[in-house]
């Protein structure tokens, strides 16, 4: 794609006359006021000004970068004709920490206009950026690091608050959280099954299968709990929907999401702004996230009890005098409690704003706010979860084979609770290992904190 040669093609159309909405008209219910040569200097700018009315709490810096992404991404595709030079300076600012404070919550409009002009007005110096955690002038960072505010072209700032970048940075961000959280909760359900010493029939031609080839049965069980015999069909259904997701966020990236695109040399209007299948899918994601972490609750409680384990009560070394881990499943049940008030689907509750003319909205960014957090909470379950599961497998002293090296990845990080003590913090922490940690569990050698193989087990016998 040639870049330049398409802002020239845009230029020759815009100087046609005809009417370009957002370029030399007014937007949403003044999108018939035609501007004069002179209102049109200053409306670009005008756009991401008038539009920035959101605050704190800002995008974490993560999704804030992975919006900046999604916007370089989609100018590059070449129908929005916004100048190479403006690609450059976003990309540089990218390469070089700019970031700026983009509102999470409270984005009623239809599309993304309010986080995107608090995120473009700042590449002109206008408004807030973060520097360690600390809100800064945005002039001030760009004076930091040498460079001159951007001085918009036509069209430029309306191509900057079109489209819904921010809804693909969540798809983009959750989407990879979910594959991390549906391995870890794989490895969780394997566990269980190890320690309960669980009929491994139903588990056949299943990851889980795998995971618990050569566990040794126990005795006079003929079925386990339900939650351990519906691991695989629960955790194929949430991989299912991280899929979906995933190809609804190819189809969205390759999609004109200016409004209007130029296309073919002509400005054509389209809907980008309205990603409600974007929005959709993190619902449903959402959905099957809190239907597995029910699953995962109620496994971690059988994990607790003896008449399931045979393990000693709460996984007390001992029993009365302490109190073992069972206050991991009353945090367990409260993050569960609070994934379900998420459970309404985010992109549902259209209003008129505009004086009418935007009478609909996707929520499409709420609906990965409430993904986002879903995933958080599920993260600090499955922590308490495999908590539980070393401490059994401490007491148990013997585990499956092709488990050794998650036995091995969790001694390396927890200690044994041979007497109470405070988990908040070991919690938290474990949780953020889950989260960051990109590989694999296999039978072929353990992984170490640094994610390579160790050469030897290091754990207990």
């Amino acid at each position: 794609m040639d870049l330049r040669r398409r802002r020239e093609e845009m230029l020759a159309a815009l100087g046609t006359g005809g009417p370009v909405y957002g370029v030399n008209t007014g937007m949403g219910r003044l999108a018939q006021t035609v501007l004069t040569p002179e209102q049109q200097a200053s409306h670009q700018r005008n756009l991401l000004i008038g539009r920035a009315v959101g605050g704190p709490p800002w995008l974490s810096a993560e999704l804030t970068r992975a919006l900046l992404r999604a916007r370089v991404r989609g100018f590059r595709r070449g129908d929005a004709a916004v100048s190479p030079e403006l690609i450059e300076f976003l990309q540089d600012r990218l390469d070089d920490g700019f970031l700026p404070a983009v509102p999470r919550d409270s984005l009623g409009s239809a599309g993304e206009i309010i986080p995107l002009a608090h995120a473009f007005q700042t590449f002109l110096g206008i408004g807030t950026v973060l520097e360690d955690g600390v809100e800064i002038p945005a002039a001030e960072a760009l004076a930091s690091r040498g460079v001159v505010p951007f001085v918009l072209g036509p069209k430029e700032g309306a191509s900057l608050i079109q489209g819904s970048p921010l809804a693909e940075a969540y798809a983009s961000v959750c989407g990879e959280r979910l594959g991390r959280l549906v391995e870890w909760q794989t490895v969780c359900a394997a566990v269980s099954v190890d320690v309960f010493g669980a009929p491994q029939a139903i588990y056949a031609s299943t990851r889980i299968g795998e995971l618990v080839q050569g566990a040794a049965e126990r005795p006079g069980i003929t079925q386990a709990p339900i939650s351990l015999r519906v691991g695989p069909r629960v955790l194929d259904y949430l991989a299912k929907t991280a899929g979906e997701l995933e190809e609804t966020l190819r189809e969205s990236e390759a999609t004109p999401s200016d409004s209007p695109a130029f296309l073919d040399g002509r400005f054509v209007p389209t809907t980008g702004y309205h990603a409600v299948e974007l929005g959709l899918r993190m619902d449903a994601a959402k959905a099957a996230l809190i239907h597995a972490a029910e699953v995962s609750v109620q496994r971690l409680h059988r994990l607790l009890d003896p008449q399931f384990s045979g393990l000693p009560a709460q996984l007390a070394v001992d029993p009365g005098p302490q109190a073992g881990l069972t206050p991991l499943h009353k945090r367990a049940a409260g993050e569960l409690h609070a994934m379900r008030r998420l459970a309404a689907p985010a992109t549902l509750g259209s209003l008129d704003t505009s004086a009418g003319q935007e009478d609909v909205q996707a929520f499409a960014s709420r609906a990965g706010v409430e993904l986002e957090e879903t995933i958080d909470r599920f993260f600090a379950i499955t922590a308490s979860e495999l908590i539980a599961a070393r401490q059994a497998r401490y007491l148990k002293g013997t585990g499956a084979p092709r488990l050794a090296d998650v036995y091995g990845w969790l001694a390396d990080r927890i200690e044994p609770a041979v007497v109470d003590r405070s988990l908040g913090p070991e919690i938290e922490r474990l949780a953020a290992a889950c989260r960051d940690w990109p590989g694999r569990f296999s039978s072929a050698s353990r992984v170490t904190s640094s994610g390579g193989p160790a050469a030897t087990p290091g754990h207990e016998a």
